[in-house]
C-alpha cells in the first residue's frame, strides 16, 4: 500500500472518521515531523542538507515527511524548503503549547536539569 499523508475526510491513525484533529494529530504524530516544523519555523528557507542535520533525520525519513508536508499544504519548496502561509500559522497555532511547556519543565525539572538545554 502506498504511503499517504494524513488528510481530513479519510480513515487515520486512530479514527475511521478522518476528522480533522484526528488527521492533524495523525500527521504531527509521524517521526520527525514536528522537528521538521520546529527547524523551518524561521524566514529563511534551508536547504535539503541543512534541515536533514538540523532534525537529526536519515534522509529517507526526511524525504517522506518533506513530501507529507507538502501533500499537506503546509511547506514550499524551490530555493529551500520553507513553511507555507498555513504552516506558519500552525506554529502560531503551538505557541500556546510552547508557553506553557516552559512552564511545565520549571513545575517538574530540577533546576540543574533546565539549565543544560
Amino acid at each position: 500500500m502506498k504511503n499517504v499523508a494524513p488528510t481530513p475526510g479519510r480513515k487515520v491513525r486512530g479514527s475511521s472518521t478522518g476528522r480533522p484533529i484526528m488527521a492533524a494529530l495523525d500527521l504531527f504524530g509521524r517521526r520527525g515531523m514536528l522537528r521538521i516544523l520546529w527547524e523551518l519555523r524561521g524566514d529563511a528557507p534551508l536547504t535539503f542538507r541543512a534541515l536533514s542535520a538540523a532534525a537529526e533525520l536519515p534522509p529517507g525519513t526526511l524525504n517522506t515527511r518533506l513530501k507529507e508536508m507538502r501533500e499537506t499544504g503546509l511547506l514550499d519548496s524551490g530555493d529551500g524548503y520553507r513553511l507555507t502561509p498555513l504552516g506558519r500559522e500552525l506554529m502560531g497555532a503551538l505557541g500556546p503549547l510552547i508557553t506553557w511547556s516552559e512552564t511545565w519543565a520549571q513545575a517538574v525539572a530540577p533546576k540543574s536539569t533546565l539549565d543544560e538545554n
